[in-house]
């Protein structure tokens, strides 16, 4: 990364009427939240089809929300980082501002980002699959088998299993994003993970400029027209403090 790369970035910022920004777990584990892929990922450690997906619940939803209170439990001892804070003061100053995250932590929101879509949901939500009533219990401490007080079925996190698909209003909005971006900066994500990583060559089609800033090479460092390296709480403050 150069002066001259953060300087461009700035300008294309200053200009862009539209900005759109996607985040991954990088940005979280600058909080102090595990990723899950890659060294170290929280997928190393565990099965993600026994504890991330509807056939895993079905066969034990104890053992599910045995994990998914720990990491509640674990995320109400997090606070946003410096990156999220600045995306925030971003988005007061582009006319046209939206923020897509494959996070479910919630912490672009605590940062006080507004225009914000969840890709992939939110732990703190819980949905019945009974009656499919949703409930929202930020910073609740949910027993160890919660159930619908309504019809008594099983509720379960409000996230986005394995061979599920994204909500179809999110991932509207999301491409709608996309599509209108002058600038659309990548943060903090593998861009591994699918659709989600489409929407960075649906941005550069439609003539973004794609800025990626991660601290390593990742599968959207071919699409970029600048790749900045370092952590997004170092390096989103020194481009949006100009």
């Amino acid at each position: 990364m150069t002066s001259e790369d953060l300087e461009r970035v700035r300008q294309w910022l200053a200009r862009a009427q539209a900005v759109t920004v996607l985040t991954g777990a990088g940005v979280s584990a600058e909080s102090g939240i595990e990723t899950f892929r890659g060294p170290g990922g929280v997928w190393e450690k565990v099965n993600p089809l026994e504890l991330a997906s509807p056939e895993g619940f079905r066969r034990d939803p104890r053992r599910v929300w045995d994990w998914y209170n720990a990491r509640r439990r674990q995320l109400l001892g997090s606070r946003p980082n410096p990156g999220h804070y600045a995306l925030a003061e971003l988005e007061k100053r582009v006319p046209q501002f939206g923020l897509i995250t494959q996070n479910v932590d919630r912490l672009h929101q605590a940062a006080g980002s507004r225009q914000v879509v969840e890709l992939h949901g939110n732990i703190w939500e819980v949905r019945c699959t009974g009656c499919g009533r949703r409930d929202d219990r930020t910073g609740v401490e949910l027993p160890e088998e919660p159930h619908c007080e309504v019809c008594g079925a099983w509720l379960r996190p409000n996230v986005v299993w394995f061979g599920e698909v994204l909500p179809a209003d999110a991932w509207r909005q999301a491409e709608a994003w996309a599509q209108r971006a002058e600038v659309f900066l990548v943060v903090g994500t593998s861009a591994e993970v699918w659709p989600a990583a489409g929407l960075i060559y649906l941005a550069s089609n439609a003539g973004a400029k794609v800025v990626e800033i991660n601290p390593q090479n990742t599968s959207a460092t071919k699409v970029a027209d600048v790749a900045l390296r370092g952590p997004s709480g170092e390096i989103l403050p020194q481009i949006v403090s100009r």
